[in-house]
C-alpha cells in the first residue's frame, strides 16, 4: 500500500485536503470519488530523500527467484487459494522490491478481470513468451498448479545448464585478463628500465629483444592512443553485433568456433528440445510451440530456422523435413528422433528424450572444456613469460660474459 495526498472539493463547495492509503493512484482516485468528493489534485506522500532513493535500474529479479516463485504459486493454487490472493501474498512475502512491485501489479490486473497469462505478459523481462504461453494453456485446461510446477522444474533445469556453461567461460576469461594485465605492466614498467641498461652497455641487441623494447616504448609513449583504439574498436563491434547482419555472423562464428562452438550448439539444441517437448505436452499446437521455442532459444540463427519450420508446418510440411536442410545446426540423430515422433504421433516424448540427451552433452562439453583450459592456459602463460625472459636475460647474460 502507498500513501497519497489529495485536494478535493466537497458537495458544499468547500476545499478539503487529506491523505489516503491505496495500492496505486487509480484505486486512490476511485476511493476519493466514492466519498462524494471532486478531486483537484493527488500526489504520492511517500517522498524519499537522496539517501533513501531506490535506484530501480540496479534492481533485477534472478532466475532462481522465478523458479522459487513458480513453486510457491503451484503450492498456493493446489491449496485452492485464489489467484489474486496468491499473488498478493507472494508480493507481501517477497524480499525483492522489484519483484514485490511486479507481483502487486499482477494481482491488481487479475482483480480487474484480466487473465493470469495477460497479467504476466505485461512483464516480459520477468516472464518470457514461453512462460506466458504455458500459463495460458494451464488456464484453458484448468491445470494451473501442474503447469507452474512444470515451469519451475523446466526453469530449474535450464538455469542449471546455462549456469554450468557460463561458469565454464569465467575461468579462461579471468586468466586471459590477468595474463594481458601482467604483460602490459611488465612492458610499461620493467622493460623500459632494463632497456636503458642494455642500450648503455653498447652491446648488440638481439632482434627479438629489440622488438620487445620497441613494443614497450610504443605502449609507454602512446598508451592513450592504444586506449582510444580499443574503446573505438569495442564500441564498433558492439554496435555491429546489434545489427541483424552482425547478430547473424556473430552467431555463426560462435557455433563454428572449435570446442566452444560445440558447447553452444548443444546448449541451443537442449533449449529447443526442452521447450518444444514442454509445449507439446501442455497441449500447445506444434506451430505455436516452434514460435515459442524460437523466442527462447537465444540464438538468431536457430530462431530463423525455427520460424521457417513453423511457417512450413502451416503449409503441410513436416518439421523434420524442414530442419533436415540445416545439418550444421540440427544433427541427424535429432532429425531422426523427430521423424519417429511425427510417425508415432508422440513427438513430445521423443523431444523429451533428446532434451535429456543434450543436457548430458552440455555437461560433458563443459567438463571437456574445463579439462582442456588449464593446460592451454599454462602453455600460453609459459610461452608469454618465456619470450619476455629470453628477451631480457639473453642480452644481460651476454653483457656479463663480456665483462
Amino acid at each position: 500500500m502507498a500513501l497519497f495526498k489529495y485536494k478535493a472539493i466537497t458537495s458544499n463547495g468547500i476545499q478539503k485536503e487529506g491523505t489516503i492509503d491505496a495500492a496505486n493512484t487509480e484505486l486512490a482516485v476511485a476511493a476519493i470519488q466514492r466519498r462524494g468528493l471532486t478531486l483537484i489534485n493527488i500526489e504520492s506522500a511517500d517522498k524519499k530523500d537522496l539517501l533513501h532513493m531506490e535506484f530501480k535500474f540496479l534492481q533485477r529479479v534472478k532466475m532462481k527467484e522465478i523458479v522459487v516463485l513458480s513453486r510457491q504459486i503451484s503450492t498456493l493454487f493446489e491449496a485452492q487459494i485464489s489467484a489474486v490472493n496468491a499473488f498478493k501474498l507472494l508480493a507481501a512475502e517477497s524480499e525483492n522490491p522489484l519483484l514485490q512491485e511486479k507481483l502487486t501489479k499482477i494481482a491488481e490486473d487479475i482483480q480487474s478481470g484480466g487473465t493470469i497469462a495477460d497479467a504476466l505478459s505485461k512483464h516480459p523481462k520477468l516472464f518470457s513468451k514461453f512462460y506466458v504461453a504455458m500459463v495460458k494453456s494451464g488456464e484453458e485446461s484448468g491445470r494451473l498448479d501442474e503447469v507452474f510446477l512444470f515451469l519451475a522444474d523446466y526453469l530449474d533445469q535450464t538455469y542449471a545448464v546455462t549456469a554450468k556453461a557460463r561458469n565454464a567461460l569465467i575461468y579462461p576469461a579471468f586468466i586471459i585478463f590477468t595474463f594481458v594485465s601482467v604483460m602490459v605492466l611488465m612492458l610499461t614498467t620493467v622493460i623500459p628500465k632494463l632497456a636503458d641498461v642494455l642500450i648503455e652497455s653498447g652491446q648488440e641487441i638481439p632482434v627479438y629483444t629489440a622488438a620487445i623494447i620497441n613494443l614497450s616504448n610504443f605502449l609507454v609513449n602512446y598508451f592513450w592512443l592504444v586506449g582510444i583504439i580499443l574503446v573505438v574498436l569495442i564500441v564498433a563491434i558492439v554496435r555491429y553485433a546489434q545489427t541483424p547482419d552482425g547478430k547473424d555472423k556473430l552467431a555463426r562464428a560462435k557455433i563454428a568456433f572449435p570446442i566452444l562452438g560445440t558447447l553452444y550448439k548443444f546448449l541451443y539444441l537442449s533449449r529447443v528440445a526442452d521447450s518444444l517437448s514442454t509445449t507439446l505436452h501442455s497441449g500447445i499446437r506444434l506451430v505455436r510451440g516452434l514460435e515459442i521455442s524460437a523466442d527462447v532459444v537465444g540464438d538468431p540463427v536457430f530462431r530463423k530456422i525455427l520460424l521457417e519450420a513453423a511457417s512450413d508446418v502451416q503449409t503441410g510440411k513436416s518439421v523434420s523435413e524442414t530442419l533436415r536442410r540445416y545439418p550444421d545446426q540440427f544433427p541427424g540423430i535429432m532429425i531422426a528422433m523427430m521423424k519417429v515422433g511425427e510417425e508415432s504421433g508422440d513427438m513430445g516424448k521423443m523431444l523429451e528424450v533428446m532434451a535429456k540427451f543434450y543436457r548430458r552433452e552440455v555437461t560433458g562439453a563443459v567438463d571437456t572444456l574445463v579439462s582442456m583450459i588449464e593446460p592451454l592456459m599454462i602453455v600460453m602463460l609459459a610461452v608469454g613469460v618465456g619470450i619476455l625472459l629470453a628477451a631480457v636475460l639473453v642480452p644481460i647474460y651476454n653483457i656479463s660474459g663480456s665483462v
